[in-house]
């Protein structure tokens, strides 16, 4: 029995690392389950089997990617000792994310275009900013606002205002024709903005 369900682990973790890599090559509106099939070089019906179908399976990876910046957001603001080093640890790991792993983008931006139309995908991807907001804000924003500049802010504010530059910024270089030229000079600009 116990063999059973680790196969079945290993096979629906086979999948989702296939949907993962063709989504975040075609996008999700450009690919078939049987790209991702055929991908993960298994029949067709195995992915409704374990996903029931594309948003099902979608819905997964979405789970998985939210869940791993989360946890890497939370393990960058917990290294910093001062504010600033958390924000230039945060605003690092974004950098280093786009040269290193474009991929995690483009699907966090192609699930956020889908919660628009999808209500599970939504409730999740809401639950996810609202996390990383508070993750933010609780590392960071709560002694920051202290400062005369940032008076007038709620470190709610200030933790969405940060989320949103940071996830703008990326979003920008993405679009770009050349993604490997990822300048440092913008986000040394939201470095400064924070400190």
């Amino acid at each position: 029995m116990d063999t059973l369900r680790i196969k079945d682990s290993n096979q629906s973790k086979k999948i989702l690392e296939a949907a993962f890599k063709c989504i975040s090559v075609k996008g999700y509106a450009n690919v078939s389950m049987r790209d991702i099939a055929d991908e993960a070089g298994v029949v067709l019906s195995q992915l409704s089997y374990y996903y029931r179908n594309k948003e099902g399976l979608f819905r997964e990876i979405a789970k998985n990617i939210t869940e791993k910046y989360l946890g890497e957001i939370d393990i960058i603001l917990k290294k910093g000792k001062s504010e600033e080093e958390k924000i230039f640890g945060l605003i690092k790991y974004f950098q280093e994310t786009l040269k290193n792993n474009p991929q995690l983008f483009r699907v966090l931006y192609d699930l956020t275009s889908m919660s628009i139309w999808s209500k599970p995908i939504k409730k999740l991807l809401s639950n996810f900013y609202s996390r990383a907001s508070e993750l933010i804000q609780n590392n960071v924003m709560d002694r920051l606002i202290k400062r005369e500049k940032f008076k007038f802010y709620s470190p709610s504010e200030l933790s969405k205002i940060l989320l949103g530059a940071l996830y703008g910024t990326s979003v920008q270089f993405i679009m770009q024709e050349n993604e490997e030229e990822i300048s440092d000079s913008t986000f040394n600009e939201l470095i400064t903005m924070f400190s």
